[in-house]
Parts: structure tokens; sequence; C-alpha cells
């Protein structure tokens, strides 16, 4: 159902909706009129998601993950890869940056965004992460990341994917029936 239009957002509402999703930023960036803040989330098995939110209050609040570090394996089976998962999961956005990391991004119209919006986004990819763990290893590993379990099961990530868990069955459901981060 489409939100009814609204007025422009500014950063001190997402900074609101973040104090009321429970989720605290790192820090915060200004420049020119746009705004940057990272917060980092747990799932149940991707520990320590950096997120970065901008605000452009003139287009988007986009949410925008490193979601592993940069790819250096065979090209052809990652990119293959992240299009069948752009292909397969609901409202998921997968990318190749400049510096060849895989890119997971969120757009939120700032029309009609709002705290509901913002924290479905954020589960969303926090539910993502954790679903595609498995399939990311590989990568999480080569670069030097983190792959052990989080250090608190309960934290803001999980809270908000308990939160919106209505919205996201389709990602929590049981992994090993047709999964789609499954290898082929």
């Amino acid at each position: 159902m489409p939100h009814a239009p609204q007025e422009p957002i500014g950063a001190a509402d997402v900074e609101a909706w973040l104090a009321e999703l429970g989720v605290t930023p790192l820090e915060r960036i200004d420049r020119e009129a746009v705004t940057a803040w990272d917060v980092v989330l747990d799932g149940r098995r991707r520990a320590r998601l950096r997120i970065t939110l901008i605000l452009d209050p003139g287009l988007a609040l986009i949410c925008w993950c490193h979601f592993a570090p940069p790819i250096n394996d065979s090209f052809r089976k990652s990119y293959r890869r992240l299009l069948r998962w752009n292909d397969e999961l609901p409202f998921a956005k997968f990318s190749i940056g400049e510096d060849e990391r895989p890119i997971l991004v969120a757009e939120l119209p700032v029309a009609t965004a709002s705290r509901d919006d913002l924290g479905l986004a954020l589960a969303r990819q926090v539910a993502l992460a954790d679903r595609l763990h498995a399939d990311a290893m590989g990568w999480l590993r080569a670069g030097g990341w983190r792959t052990d379990p989080p250090a608190d099961p309960d934290g803001p990530g999980m809270r908000l994917v308990a939160r919106y868990s209505a919205s996201l069955s389709e990602l929590l459901a049981d992994p090993g029936a047709a999964d789609p981060g499954a290898a082929s």
C-alpha cells in the first residue's frame, strides 16, 4: 500500500527514527545538503554489519552497506551469484563498488519514507546478511573479515528483525527449503 506524500524529511527526522528503533549511530557527517550516519548491527549469524545511511532530502534515504570485502575470486561466478540474488530476493539490490566490494543497497524515496520504512530496510539488510552468510563466508574470510557469530544475539539488529518479521517471511523461512543463497 503506497504511503501518502508527506513533508520532506530531514536529518532530525532520521535521528529521531533511529532513536525510536533503538539504533545508535556511530557518527554523523554533513556535507553540503547530504547527511550520513554509520550504524553497526548484528544478526544471528553475521556480526558487525556496518550500514551507512545517506539522506539526500531532495531524493532518497539510502541504506548502503559493504556486504563483503573486494572480490578476488572468479569474477564471473561472483557476479552471477549477485545477479541471481537480485533476481530471487525481493527488495534487495546487490552491486559491485568501484573497489570491487559487493554492496547491498535499499533506497527509500524521501517523499514517502517513514520510521517503519527505515526500520524494515535495516532489518531486511540484517536478515539478508544472515540468510546469505554461508555463501559469503569465502569472500569474508578472503578479505580478513570476521566470520564468528555475534557476541550479543539480542542486540538492536535482531530486535529490528523481530519487530519487522511479518514483512520478512521470505528471508526468515527455513533456509534449507529452496534457499536463494544456496550454491548452484
